[in-house]
């Protein structure tokens, strides 16, 4: 049975479920009474593994409530969470990847967010990754977005500023290897649709509009025409080997361009030492008729199967108060995604970090449709190579990519 059809058997039992409610039989409204019982609570990664800090801190100020918290790890997520909605035995909370957004509420098994949590606190590009067909059904939880890392000392050897536009950046790249002796001018994956779709969002173009593909369009296409120019160039590598880590390319001076999101500043200081310290900075998207960047990270849901709302958005609500937001910084390095708790602490005060908070105003997130992995993985990244060392044009690129992306639909 294929994801689709899957999908299609979940929301049909999810159906004949609905009104079952959870398994412990305790209040599940969101009113205005004090929020009691016990709440289960599934997130991934460090994440997973570093809120219970947070949750022990939330039941000490609500003694009525417990938090279990249950880490799971990123790779079996997914699946694990796709079961436990056809079996209807979801946690009350889950953490949700945004690229999941729109496969899991086709499933029905999404609660709304409650009228009374602010959207307009998130960065714009946060917020829409939990928006389906009008309907908001979590909450951004933590951010992350990409900038542009350059070893500094290189570019001056070469005799270039940080780049600022399209222009500016194949001009960078061209002179980081002709002049700084780079082997490469900068680091581009030829399959990677992160890394890709920032170029047709700062042309003006989408992938999607009014639930139809628009991979055939010309800001595609010269979007498309532009990064395959790198390749084209010779201004990055034709592949990715096995195990190849960026970093190292980066304080070798072989790759000394690339884009990334946040947590590359620790790997970088980690593994560069005192040997790369004032060697390397970090500069905001080059824009075209924008500058917009990649928007990830993860949000939060409950799920209608839930028997205790009033208390999972209750912890909801405490995990999206800026001072929490900020402590959850300090714990595991993740962005907020509250505009607010940017003005605190180390977030308010380190240029580098507030470089970060700049270009979430301006970042965005992909179609949060149920089928968008689908599209991404076996459309976009396979096209995209293609073009970028298959010998495609960028048209014929653009247009296998629209006539494959439509067979497999949004929905």
């Amino acid at each position: 049975m294929n994801r689709s059809t899957f999908l299609a058997a979940v929301a049909a039992t999810l159906v004949l479920l609905a009104g079952c409610g959870g398994d412990d039989g305790s209040s599940s409204g969101t009113g205005d009474g004090k929020a009691s019982g016990e709440v289960t609570v599934w997130a991934m990664g460090t994440e997973g593994e570093k809120l219970g800090v947070l949750a022990k801190e939330f039941m000490a100020a609500n003694p009525d409530i417990k938090v279990k918290v249950t880490p799971i790890a990123w790779d079996v997520a997914h699946d694990k969470l796709i079961t436990a909605v056809a079996g209807n035995k979801t946690p009350d909370i889950s953490q949700m990847g945004t690229t999941w957004m729109g496969e899991f509420a086709q499933t029905g098994s999404l609660e709304p967010v409650p009228d009374d949590i602010d959207t307009s606190q998130f960065f714009e590009g946060a917020r829409d990754t939990a928006v389906v067909d009008g309907t908001t059904y979590g909450v951004p939880w933590y951010v992350e977005t990409r900038l542009l890392y350059y070893r500094s000392d290189l570019a001056k050897k070469a005799g270039v500023t940080p780049p600022e536009t399209w222009d500016d950046l194949k001009a960078a790249a061209r002179a980081m290897k002709e002049k700084a002796g780079a082997k490469y001018g900068i680091s581009l994956a030829p399959n990677n649709w992160q890394e890709f779709l920032p170029f047709v969002w700062q042309n003006g173009g989408d992938v999607i509009e009014d639930n139809e593909m628009t991979f055939d369009t010309p800001e595609v296409v010269e979007a498309l025409d532009f990064y395959k120019s790198f390749f084209a160039d010779g201004l990055t590598a034709d592949s990715v080997p096995e195990g190849f880590d960026v970093t190292q390319g980066f304080i070798a001076g072989t790759h000394p361009m690339f884009f990334s999101g946040p947590w590359h500043m620790s790997l970088i200081e980690e593994q560069g030492g005192a040997k790369l310290k004032g060697k390397w900075d970090i500069a905001p998207m080059p824009e075209k008729e924008t500058g917009t960047s990649f928007v990830g990270g993860s949000d939060l849901v409950v799920f209608n199967g839930s028997g205790n709302k009033e208390a999972a958005w209750a912890f909801v609500k405490y995990l999206l108060k800026p001072d929490v937001q900020r402590k959850w910084y300090e714990t595991v390095s993740d962005l907020p995604a509250v505009q607010s708790a940017w003005d605190q602490g180390e977030l308010a005060n380190d240029p580098h970090l507030q470089l970060f908070g700049e270009q979430l105003k301006d970042a965005k997130s992909p179609p949060p449709i149920a089928k968008w992995e689908q599209i991404a993985s076996e459309v976009v990244n396979a096209e995209l190579e293609k073009a970028t060392v298959g010998g495609a044009s960028a048209e014929q690129a653009a247009k296998a990519m629209q006539e494959k992306a439509s067979s497999i639909g949004a929905e």
